[in-house]
């Protein structure tokens, strides 16, 4: 399976800012709703597809939401429940959705990601051009392309971790 990578697109925060409408419709009102990715960090390139992070101050509720969620058109994804107890996963097209407990390790370290990317441009086109180089190459699938991203994304979060200290 070959990535699509597509160019950057402004209009994917107004995108994101519509769904995260939709999903506050659903999700208790002390729900924290994040556009992360690729999509969220303007001028990077990024696989066509809005990753919203859910979080919940109290994450026993996540399995009473997951009907909810569903009713919005998106397919829970539960196989990954058992890889990643501490996220509910949802997709439906154009949208990936990860619901956490707000504040946990998850959360963290993908706001930490995002943010250090926002404020580093070098960084930032670093990651273009392993994403790029990545999608060159076959995949069997999303879950390997991404496998390959990690060891440079686990790099930044530990100097995204320490420069925050």
């Amino acid at each position: 399976m070959k990535i699509e990578l597509s160019e950057y697109n402004p209009n994917w925060h107004n995108i994101f800012l519509k769904e995260k409408s939709l999903l506050e419709s659903v999700l208790p009102l002390t729900a924290q709703i994040e556009h992360i990715g690729s999509t969220s960090i303007k001028n990077l390139c990024a696989k066509p597809i809005i990753d919203i992070l859910c979080g919940l101050d109290n994450f026993k509720l996540a399995d009473e939401l997951v009907h909810k969620i569903v009713a919005l058109n998106y397919e829970y994804v539960e196989q990954y429940t058992t890889l990643i107890p501490e996220r509910r996963y949802f997709k439906k097209a154009g949208f990936h959705i990860h619901m956490v407990q707000s504040g946990g390790k998850f959360w963290e370290r993908h706001l930490l990601f995002r943010d250090f990317l926002r404020k580093n441009e070098r960084i930032k086109d670093e990651y273009a051009s392993l994403k790029r180089q990545l999608a060159q190459k076959d995949w069997i699938d999303g879950n390997e392309y991404a496998g390959a991203k990690t060891a440079f994304i686990k790099a930044i979060e530990e100097r995204a971790k320490q420069e925050n200290k």
